[in-house]
């Protein structure tokens, strides 16, 4: 009996242990810390955290932080990002740990290694569809205008991306309108991304840390607009030492400065720049034009502070302004202002936040005056208007590890505006007299949740849903309009008075998003997404694309929100050893409540401004083709877009579908980089789109010698603008280092072959012969345009 107890209790000995060890072995603990540039202390974006020799791992979020759920035991870790050398840990998880890590950039290292970051941050390996991502190093490979990098410029040689044309400022993607497209900078939004009329883009390279643009698959957290978000993420600054970086060129000059103010724990930027074409064109100008104004200057600001390992605080700041003017007679002036402070909190090795608020301010005037003629105060004449939009933003994100299947994204967002349409005052001698438009106010609103989920190393799914509000509010008017015939301006039967408490019109929407992918070998993907957007501001312009002077109005009771559906299917290719890889995508959107304006529609200091627009439906679907190569001494990218835009408009074009004003059937852009040694590199880039569609008429009607051109059929849209090609190219040589002191020249020339690009096309009698009728075609550059620029880091 005493040998069958001990036997007994030997067993049961034995069992305990087995179920302590398979309990041990189903423990399972978390790894989590900052991924950050060990030369400069850079938060290091979208970098592979993995465990070798399986399918599991993470990325670094927006600000670096990454979290990885393990089961106990030893683990071998590896952190790889592109252009970094791969960093590979040990780890013995036996309870969560906090880990940070500082990588060496590969430009001193062998080829080899580099190519070994890389394979992570492949399109093949992600979840995410209609994404393209571009950091400083590509950009700055790029083909300059003027010998200046520029973010916007970069964007437009993707697919799904194009313009009206040279000097337009804004871009289109996919079908959308340009104020169709979420630009934020640091979490703050930007109204006008461009200085001079669209040739420059309002974001300073040297500030610039990580370019993202969403085409479609839209996560949850972004809202407020249908066709896309450029995500512009700013450098933190170089908490290991000073650096100053500038350059000098013959439009503009820059210059930026990054320092610790305590060695890894806090430092700043600050980057400025102003051209100065007229102050080079000032001795060539006589008499009242030598008050002619065109500059733009800019400043953008960045400061951070690690209280501890588990709280971060952010803030950053950006101020810009154009000015245009000849002499003191016509004088304009826009700019954006933002402001942003995030604090980034850990609870705890699974659960991060980002606490953003942000402020931001876009404003415009236009003042003409005969001010250097008038001979006495009764002789004055001026006219200046101006207008304005503010908002006030807060947006709570916070990410949820769950384990390293599975991770939430849940947070919300609140954003109020204010809007000074317009305000106009004239005066005549000594009378003055003010025209003013009321001023409106909106408050947005939104939740929003998604669940990315990774079973295996073949299937990734992100599904979510974003539950969007919108209240037009009071203080204000609102006005009521009978229905009309469409494309007839509607009259107005009445209007009521709200005070600052009141909602005047409320809209709610479920956002739902969806993003997948199968994965058929390491080299070979496929990937599905579909995602609901809404958007509540809208810009109101009848010219052919946007101005700085365009008006921007919020959804009222009489404009509904726009709202886009978005269909995307796409295939994804990475050839073995990363040599190059490979996209194709179709999409098929639907966009309503889109906005259309009766014929001879009047959008300048209108009250009743409402009365001349319609509501309109669009459509857009193409297939986009995009093939990459990062390694080797020639690298560079092409890409192709077959697509259709189109319109439909009760009381317009015969209520039939018209093609969209910046439809472009074909569109080509092939960017290719040779570096000929460590020292001298050559770049190219060549466009080719086909023409934007434009109304003309087809018929004349003749009075007293004089033609009066006029549209038979009543469509719009009716005929093409020539094709539009242009070939840049670039050439950078790299001093010799000098100490800490580092110099590259740029030589660029712009539209190599003097290309006249068609911008708009009118037809008028021969001034000298009204007899004969003749087409004019308008073109902003119709030459080659050189430039020169002294890249310096110090």
């Amino acid at each position: 009996m005493k040998t069958r107890i001990i036997l007994l209790m030997s067993f049961l000995v034995l069992m305990l242990k087995g179920q302590a060890l398979k309990a041990q072995q189903q423990q399972r603990y978390t790894v989590s810390g900052y991924v950050k540039d060990k030369k400069n202390g850079e938060s290091l974006i979208g970098i592979s955290v993995s465990k070798l020799g399986t399918s599991i791992g993470t990325v670094t979020n927006e600000y670096g932080f990454y979290s990885l759920t393990l089961p106990a035991g030893d683990h071998e870790l590896q952190f790889s990002y592109m252009g970094y050398a791969p960093v590979k840990m040990q780890v013995k998880l036996n309870s969560s740990k906090t880990m940070d890590i500082k990588l060496e950039s590969t430009s001193s290292q062998l080829s080899e290694i580099t190519i070994s970051g890389k394979k992570q941050e492949k399109s093949v390996n992600t979840l995410s569809t209609s994404i393209n991502k571009l950091d400083i190093a590509q950009l700055k490979k790029l083909p300059t205008f003027m010998g200046e990098v520029d973010v916007l410029r970069a964007i437009q040689t993707l697919p799904g991306v194009n313009t009206v044309g040279e000097g337009a400022s804004g871009f289109n993607v996919r079908g959308g309108n340009s104020d169709e497209n979420l630009i934020i900078m640091d979490e703050a939004p930007v109204y006008n991304s461009t200085h001079m009329l669209g040739f420059f883009s309002v974001f300073n390279p040297d500030a610039v840390k990580n370019i993202n643009l969403i085409k479609g698959g839209f996560p949850a957290e972004y809202g407020g607009r249908t066709s896309s978000v450029l995500d512009i993420r700013l450098k933190d600054g170089n908490d290991q030492k000073f650096n100053m970086n500038g350059g000098i060129g013959n439009i503009f000059s820059r210059l930026s400065i990054e320092a610790p103010i305590v060695k890894d724990k806090s430092s700043f930027i600050v980057a400025a720049r102003r051209s100065y074409a007229d102050i080079l064109m000032k001795p060539f100008l006589k008499g009242d034009q030598k008050d002619t104004k065109l500059n733009f200057y800019d400043i953008t600001a960045k400061a951070n502070y690690k209280f501890d390992k588990n709280n971060t605080l952010f803030v950053s700041g950006y101020f810009g302004r154009d000015v245009f003017g000849f002499g003191t007679d016509v004088n304009m002036n826009w700019g954006n202002s933002t402001a942003t402070v995030r604090w980034n909190h850990v609870f705890n090795n699974r659960l991060f936040l980002n606490l953003t608020t942000y402020y931001s301010k876009y404003d415009y005037s236009l003042k003409f005056s005969n001010e250097s003629k008038k001979k006495g105060n009764d002789d004055l004449q001026s006219y200046k208007w101006t207008s304005e939009i503010t908002n006030y933003g807060l947006k709570p994100a916070f990410t949820y590890y769950l384990n390293s299947s599975n991770s939430l994204h849940f947070g919300g967002q609140a954003i109020y505006y204010g809007f000074k349409p317009g305000t106009g005052v004239s005066i005549e001698g000594i009378k003055e007299n003010s025209k003013i438009l009321t001023d409106k106010h909106g408050l947005e609103s939104a939740l929003y949740i998604d669940h990315e989920y990774k079973p295996n190393k073949k299937f990734g799914i992100q599904y979510g849903a974003r539950l969007s509000a919108y209240q037009f509010l009071g203080k204000g008017t609102a006005y009521y309009y009978a229905d009309t015939i469409p494309g007839i301006r509607k009259r107005n039967i009445g209007q009521k008075t709200y005070d600052g408490t009141e909602v005047i019109k409320g809209y709610y929407y479920l956002e739902p998003r969806l993003s997948a992918r199968y994965a058929f070998s390491d080299q070979h993907a496929a990937k599905v997404a579909f995602s609901r957007t809404t958007q509540f501001m809208h810009q109101l312009s009848n010219t052919a694309s946007p101005t700085p002077l365009d008006i921007w109005t919020p959804s009222t009771n009489n404009i509904a929100p726009q709202v886009a559906d978005q269909y995307t299917l796409g295939y994804f290719y990475n050839a073995p050893a990363d040599a190059f890889e490979i996209s194709a995508e179709v999409y098929y959107k639907t966009m309503d409540h889109q906005l259309d304006y009766i014929d001879n529609a009047d959008l300048q200091l209108n009250q009743h401004i409402e009365a001349d627009l319609l509501p309109s439906k669009g459509r857009a679907y193409g297939l986009e083709l995009y093939a990459k190569k990062d390694i080797g001494k020639t690298t560079g990218w092409i890409s192709y877009t077959l697509s259709r835009t189109e319109r439909q408009t009760k009381g317009i074009s015969k209520d039939e579908w018209f093609l969209n004003r910046y439809d472009r059937t074909h569109n080509v852009n092939l960017v290719l980089t040779h570096e000929f040694t460590k020292r001298s590199s050559m770049s190219a880039n060549w466009v080719y789109a086909s023409g934007t569609p434009g109304t003309f008429a087809d018929s004349r009607l003749e009075f007293q010698d004089w033609d009066i051109p006029y549209n038979s059929t009543d469509k719009r849209n009716n005929y093409r603008l020539p094709s539009f090609h242009r070939l840049d190219l670039s050439f950078t040589l790299k001093g010799k280092q000098l100490k800490r002191w580092k110099g590259e020249w740029v030589f660029s020339l712009y539209n190599v072959y003097g290309r006249r690009n068609a911008y708009s096309i009118y037809f008028r009698q021969n001034p000298d012969d009204p007899t004969k009728r003749e087409a004019v075609r308008l073109s902003i550059i119709g030459s080659v345009i050189p430039g020169i620029t002294y890249n310096f880091k110090f």
